[in-house]
């Protein structure tokens, strides 16, 4: 879990969607596909652990316009694979929701359809869905989604 001011570094895949016409219901499937085809989590020198994070950032507004989405782990330093992005994230302030249930029955995506329904003061600066080990149970799984707020 990322911790209030905590600062992490991420490095994984990355790309640019959006909400709009079902775009990223395109983009970041296919971001999940390419990232276990091309085994990227055994492809970061200094990560940390085998949790994977898929953050949402860079908004140019918020959920309704583009935002990039990075799928990868915790690494202890900057990584310089091609094709391999890193950022470093400061923990802000964070709301967690937590999708549970069966992982192929969309339990994140309704997550995310209550949150962006929801009467909550976002600041739409990075927005995180942890995959630890409580994900690995694929029928009664527990993803942490945390949203910034202010």
């Amino acid at each position: 879990m990322i911790k209030q001011n905590e600062t992490v570094l991420i490095a994984g895949l990355a790309i640019r969607t959006t909400n709009e016409n079902g775009q990223s219901a395109a983009d970041i499937p296919a971001l999940w596909q390419q990232f276990f085809a091309e085994d990227i989590m055994n492809k970061l020198p200094g990560k940390t652990d085998d949790t994977i994070y898929c953050i949402y950032t860079d908004y140019e507004k918020d959920h309704t316009r583009p935002y990039t989405t990075l799928l990868g782990c915790r690494v202890n330093a900057e990584v310089n694979v091609p094709g391999i992005t890193t950022n470093v994230f400061t923990g802000g302030k964070y709301r967690v929701f937590i999708a549970k249930g069966a992982i192929d029955d969309g339990i994140v995506f309704k997550e995310w359809l209550k949150i962006w329904n929801a009467d909550i003061d976002r600041l739409y600066t990075t927005d995180i869905e942890i995959y630890g080990e409580k994900a690995q149970d694929k029928q009664n799984a527990e993803i942490p989604i945390l949203v910034a707020v202010k």
